[in-house]
């Protein structure tokens, strides 16, 4: 499912108007009506509405909805605020259809607005802006919001969140923001909608269909989308008949310290649900016996130094390298990993301590393996690359380390983000809050390292990664809950998952 930047939004309009053709006036009917429809099904005709809505198309949609719901039998209070007395031609003439309506309250605002009582029985439908906007409410609109988020209401935006913008929201006042309890984005969603920060404004969220062109939404190109179960199945290989345990590949898993044996077990049963052919897990000697006993099914290879990663791996016999979970950054190890990511000529996973040393040695990051996956989360990425405002710039920020660096990076999180070399970013809409557990990011590492072992290249094996892990926490939570779910949960649910991707 793409996402477009709001700059291409009128663009898909304007290709509907012209290629259906449809006008533009019968396309926000088209709009209200989808809107109305999925309003009345969750809000009964018992709940009183008060409706919001600005000068331009938003307000048009709004009024439009006032309408429909009067004509529902809702009881509607309209409220259009026209400081500028400059309304769109279709706000306009959705004004005057609505003032046709007497059992539909309706009140034009220019410089005097006389607050309604709202209570929380009262349902807000907010149509101030759109995703049109391009810099923060100020003045009476401003005034409008804060009431609005003052109240005790419902609030339902349409298609964004009044004074929310689609994308990079750096030095918005956020008390000029509404804050909605349901935002109904319009055919497709907007990129702000999967910022942590946002949450706040936008709620639940919820698609609804318009009816947009589906050709002009295939040939305009974005940079941004949201993975879809299709886009997964088709992505995942069929397994032969004649295929033996070579054929999916040998994977080398570097992990583990004194203390730190569970961060090793995690990655490495997960990599073995997923498919991996031969597994080896190079750790300490100290942790042989818990890995021999723990993970049977995995060769384990003893690091000369007891306690620690210690001396680079030979890597030449295996498909994929994966590196840092419960690495520690010990002295010897920091000297260790550099070199081996010299020495590595196999794609490779980087995770956790190898990202952190890492990122004291950003200079070693170009030395990476082509098709090598990164995998931080939020403050992992900012150890390589800085400081970031916001979501929006710590995506910015891990596309640029994305394309100097030549690696996909997983930026970890709700809607973790795979980003590649030439900006592309693939949000990831499987996972829940019971996986924010320690171990997950384990988990996610072994996952990704059985897909790179068996050929798949970067970008489809962070694809299916990420998917597959998230639907593997999402089934967990459905048996555990999500207080009670841990990491190993998610491995024991890898099979659910990948059958659910690959039948």
């Amino acid at each position: 499912m793409k996402i477009f930047p709001t700059h291409s939004v009128k663009g898909l309009d304007a290709y509907t108007i012209e290629h259906e053709p449809i006008d533009s006036i019968d396309l926000m009917e088209r709009a209200a009506g989808a809107l109305t429809q999925t309003i009345a099904e969750r809000w009964t005709t018992d709940t009183p509405v008060t409706v919001f809505a600005g000068p331009g198309n938003n307000g048009g949609d709004a009024l439009a909805v006032a309408r429909m719901m009067g004509e529902r039998g809702y009881r509607v209070d309209a409220y259009l605020f026209n400081p500028k007395e400059n309304l769109s031609a279709d706000c306009q003439t959705n004004k005057e259809l609505l003032m046709m309506m007497p059992e539909v309250g309706f009140h034009e605002v220019g410089t005097q607005f006389v607050p309604p009582v709202l209570t929380a029985g009262h349902l807000v439908i907010d149509g101030l802006f759109g995703a049109g906007l391009n810099k923060p409410l100020t003045g009476g609109f401003a005034a409008v919001v804060r009431y609005i988020n003052a109240s005790a209401a419902t609030v339902v935006a349409i298609d964004i969140p009044s004074g929310l913008m689609g994308e990079d929201n750096a030095g918005n006042p956020r008390s000029h923001i509404v804050k909605a309890d349901l935002t109904l984005s319009l055919q497709l969603p907007k990129l702000s909608f999967l910022f942590a920060e946002n949450e706040e404004f936008v709620g639940e969220w919820q698609l609804v269909d318009i009816g947009l062109s589906e050709e002009g939404i295939e040939q305009t190109e974005t940079n941004y989308a949201i993975m879809e179960p299709d886009d997964i199945r088709q992505l995942v290989r069929p397994r032969h008949t004649f295929a033996h345990k070579g054929t999916f590949g040998h994977a080398l898993l570097i992990a583990g310290s004194k203390g730190m044996a569970g961060s090793s077990i995690l990655a490495a049963r997960a990599c073995l649900r997923s498919g991996a052919g031969l597994l080896t897990v190079h750790a300490p000697a100290c942790n042989n016996d818990i890995l021999q006993t723990a993970v049977p099914e995995a060769m384990v290879e003893a690091d000369i130094r007891d306690t620690c990663f210690g001396e680079a791996v030979d890597t030449d016999r295996y498909q994929a390298v994966g590196i840092g979970p419960g690495l520690g950054q010990h002295e010897e190890t920091v000297v260790a990993l550099l070199r081996q990511v010299e020495l590595c000529q196999s794609p490779m996973v980087v995770d956790a301590d190898a990202l952190n040393i890492l990122a004291n040695h950003r200079a070693a990051l170009t030395h990476l393996p082509a098709n090598s996956i990164l995998t931080p989360h939020p403050k992992e990425l900012e150890r390589l690359v800085g400081t970031c405002a916001d979501s929006y710039d710590r995506l910015a920020k891990a596309c640029d380390l994305a394309r100097v660096t030549r690696t996909y990076i997983v930026l970890k999180g709700a809607y973790s983000a795979v980003v590649t070399p030439t900006g592309k970013c693939h949000f990831n809409p499987t996972g829940n809050p019971g996986m924010a557990t320690a171990g997950s990011g384990d988990v996610l590492t072994g996952i990704l390292l059985a897909l790179l072992a068996q050929g798949y290249p970067a970008e489809e094996a962070a694809k299916i990664g990420v998917f597959v892990h998230g639907l593997a926490g999402d089934f967990a939570m459905k048996k555990r809950g999500a207080i009670s779910l841990v990491a190993g949960d998610i491995t024991s649910f890898l099979p659910n998952a990948w059958r659910a991707v690959s039948e």
